[in-house]
């Protein structure tokens, strides 16, 4: 089993900057491809980021490519993800996933393996 714990959210400005990370215990995730989704409220989840086991490849949502970063070290057994410029429609719980698989063109997230997830809130 694989226990997931997301930290690094809060409160930030338009324009600003936050570092989320994503510790993975109970065993290693690094065979695993990892993701990063969101949900704000009213809305249903939605994929952010993911990246492959030995980060080679990396998959973003059309809404946040060019802003935000994913990253991984398996030797830390976490995944990070670097969020720039961010606006106020960034604003939702960002949840980690430990990936089911990966093709060359998508992230297929595990719906076993969710983190309990951190608030990230932008103001105007």
């Amino acid at each position: 089993q694989v226990q997931l714990v997301e930290s690094g959210g809060g409160l930030v400005q338009a324009g600003g900057s936050l570092r989320l990370s994503c510790a993975a215990s109970g065993r290693t995730v690094s065979n695993n491809a990892m993701g990063w989704f969101r949900q704000a409220p009213g809305k249903v989840r939605e994929f952010v980021a993911a990246i492959s086991p030995r980060g080679g490849r990396t998959y973003y949502a059309d809404s946040v490519k060019g802003r935000f970063t994913i990253s991984r070290d398996n030797a830390r057994n976490t995944v990070y993800l670097q969020m720039n410029s961010l606006k106020p429609e960034d604003t939702a719980v960002y949840y980690c996933n430990a990936g089911a698989s990966y093709t060359s063109t998508d992230y297929i997230p595990s719906s076993a393996y969710w983190g309990q997830g951190t608030q990230v809130t932008v103001s105007s």
